[in-house]
């Protein structure tokens, strides 16, 4: 199957699942797909077994979905026109990273590969978008760096905010507010028990993070 054949709704499921496989690194479940597109679980049902028949994706019942080869190439596709346009959103623009998401979520089903293809030329062609998500290459070859969260990084450890997981507007809002940005250097300083905040230290600046926003941060360790 050919990306120009895929409608809108299959390209939003094909993200998601790639999304999800790659964060988890197992199949993926209704219930995940029902929460990350706020859409009623047998509507994921119905639709992952169309995937399932156009060759998309291969499901278990009870196990979950992962894309088959032509399903993950498909959904690279989406992926990097979505990556892409933030960049462009951000660099060109001036948009903030809070707000381009929402934006490239509409764009990414309509902006043609001539346009994608010069607008990633103008951008040079980058590595990352400015969450610090990974963009596919032209030929769909992506690199899903090793990275930690923070909330799993242990007392002591140094290393380098390298990607905001899972960014949402009012997260990044609150990273703009505390002056954190991609590339700062990061220390974990002291971890609350029970499931409590993180004392980190961040560019030289002491904050105290909840769990929440600990597991979005994604460190390159030293």
């Amino acid at each position: 199957m050919q990306d120009t054949a895929i409608s809108p709704a299959v390209e939003n499921y094909l993200k998601e699942i790639y999304l999800l496989q790659t964060k988890t690194g197992a199949p993926v479940a209704t219930s995940q797909l029902a929460d990350r597109l706020r859409v009623a679980p047998a509507s994921v049902t119905g639709m992952v077994e169309r995937l399932a028949r156009e060759g998309l994706v291969e499901h278990v019942r009870y196990r979950g979905a992962h894309l088959t080869d032509e399903g993950r190439r498909a959904a690279l596709r989406v992926v990097r026109r979505h990556r892409l346009l933030e960049s462009f959103l951000v660099s060109d623009l001036g948009m903030g990273w809070e707000e381009v998401h929402e934006e490239a979520e509409a764009l990414e089903h309509a902006v043609s590969e001539r346009l994608l293809e010069a607008i990633a030329a103008k951008l040079g062609d980058p590595a990352r978008d400015p969450h610090g998500d990974p963009i596919p290459s032209a030929d769909l070859e992506i690199d899903e760096a090793d990275a930690i969260s923070l909330d799993r990084l242990p007392v002591g450890t140094s290393g380098r905010l390298v990607r905001i997981l899972d960014a949402e507007a009012d997260l990044l809002a609150y990273l703009d507010d505390l002056g954190i940005s991609l590339g700062d250097d990061v220390q974990v300083l002291a971890l609350e028990p029970f499931g409590g905040s993180f004392t980190v230290s961040i560019a030289g600046r002491t904050h105290s993070l909840g769990r929440l926003a600990a597991a979005a941060l994604s460190i390159e360790t030293e």
